[in-house]
Formats: structure tokens, C-alpha cells, sequence
């Protein structure tokens, strides 16, 4: 998993302080702008999260480059529907001895890895053999309607590999660009970096966080699971974790 923060908005805690300081000002945006330094700023954002007060935040965006990481997590990453997503298309890229993540429990054990790289071989055997004679059909089909021999190897590529991903598994890897606005960043940390997460979302989601408060640190003091700063709202079902978790996002 490769995780990069791509861009952000310029000076995300003095734009947030500004725009909440607007609210309850006459002055002018500039004049607004111009009495927040980094110190008022940051100690603005603090108050407002002390307050509950999140839509301010909203103002600023963060966008990430996500290499590595697999279908199955895309599925639940696109959940998180305010947010926007630019993904490698299976439609337009062939995958020819396609990337995929293994799990680590399945990872340490050598019978259950040895089975599951097998499944692996055998879904890129199906892939390409499947992606070649519906692209052999195509190719006759498409001069038979007129169309010249290379225009007709162009369509029949894309249409092949369209309907031959349908034998990829879930493992197979994905990259993508995604933004997302701070407030919608602060719920996707309260949900996937609780220890109920699954795995892999889990550990892009605590990367995002050490990403992000280095350039907004008091934005995202208390970015993490719900635990870290109040009760684990999982109830029963908590993993009992709660002192793992501060240690980890806190350093308590």
C-alpha cells in the first residue's frame, strides 16, 4: 500500500477559523483573513471541535494518491459518499499479470498462501483466455458489419477485457485519487480506524491520518476511532481496545 498526500487547500486552519469567525463579524472577508495568524488559527479549530461545531471545516479539502490496495477495499472506500473518486478502470486496462493483495492471515499460513496464489494464477489463465476468444469473436463480427481490420482490433480489445474482468477476485489491485472534505474525513477516521474495521481500510485510513496532521495538526488532533477522545460507541460489540487505541493516535 503506497499512500501520498496529492494537495490540499493552502493554510486549511486559517481558512476554517476565518470562515467561523465570519459568521459572528461585520468586517470584511480581508479584514477577517487578516487578523488570523497560525496561533489564533489554531486556536479557533480547537474551539470549534470542542463545541461540536464541524461545518466550517467543510471548507477545506485534502486529496490522496491510493496505490496498492485492493477491489475489495474500493467497495467500501466508495461508501463514503461525499467524497470524490478517480479509479483505474478495468474496462480500459487489461490486466495482464495483474497485482493483487494477500491477506495476512492468509499470508503466514504457507497451505492456505500456497491455495490462495494458485487461485490467483488460475483467475489470470481464465482472464486471458476468456479475454482472447471474446476478442477473436468480436474482431469477425465487427469486419463482418463493415468495420477495417485495425479499428475492429481496437473495439474488440475494450470489449473483451469489458466482460472478461467479471473472473478478477476481489484481491486484485486498484489505485485511485481521492478527495474529501475535512469533515467527511473526520467521519471516514471515526468509522475505519476503529480496531472493527477490516484490516486493510484500516491501515489506509491510519496513513491518511498521519498524512494529514502533518499539515493541519490541530484540525486533526483527535483524528481516529470515535474511542480515542470519548466512549467506544460500538457498545457490546467494543473491542476493548480503548488504551491501545489513545496510545496509538494520541500517544497517551
Amino acid at each position: 500500500m503506497k499512500v501520498t498526500l496529492l494537495a490540499h487547500t493552502p493554510e486549511p486552519e486559517k481558512i476554517i477559523a476565518s470562515a467561523a469567525k465570519l459568521c459572528y463579524s461585520a468586517a470584511s472577508i480581508d479584514d477577517v483573513m487578516a487578523k488570523v495568524d497560525n496561533e489564533e488559527a489554531s486556536r479557533f479549530v480547537n474551539m470549534l471541535a470542542s463545541y461540536g461545531h464541524e461545518s466550517p471545516i467543510e471548507h477545506v479539502t485534502f486529496t490522496f494518491g491510493i496505490e496498492g490496495v485492493s477491489r475489495a477495499l474500493l467497495a467500501q472506500i466508495t461508501r463514503h459518499r461525499i467524497a470524490s473518486f478517480s479509479v483505474q478502470s478495468q474496462r480500459y486496462v487489461r490486466e495482464g499479470l495483474f497485482e493483487y493483495v494477500t491477506p495476512p492471515e492468509i499470508e503466514k499460513i504457507p497451505k492456505a498462501k500456497e491455495l490462495f496464489v494458485k487461485a490467483m494464477e488460475d483467475a489470470q489463465k481464465s482472464y486471458d483466455e476468456i479475454a482472447s476468444i471474446l476478442k477473436e469473436e468480436h474482431i469477425k463480427n465487427l469486419m463482418a458489419e463493415g468495420m477495417d481490420e485495425k479499428a475492429a482490433t481496437r473495439v474488440a480489445e475494450k470489449k473483451a477485457i469489458e466482460d472478461a474482468r467479471f473472473v478478477l477476485p476481489n484481491s486484485c489491485d486498484t489505485k485511485m485519487i481521492m478527495t474529501m472534505n475535512a469533515r467527511s474525513l473526520m467521519n471516514f477516521f471515526h468509522h475505519r480506524c476503529c480496531n472493527r474495521a477490516q484490516w486493510e481500510i484500516r491501515e489506509l485510513a491510519y496513513q491518511m491520518t498521519e498524512l494529514v496532521k502533518e499539515v493541519a495538526p490541530s484540525l486533526f488532533k483527535y483524528a481516529g476511532p470515535k474511542c480515542i477522545h470519548g466512549a467506544c460507541p460500538e457498545g457490546s460489540m467494543t473491542c476493548g481496545k480503548m488504551k491501545e487505541m489513545k496510545k496509538l493516535y494520541l500517544g497517551e
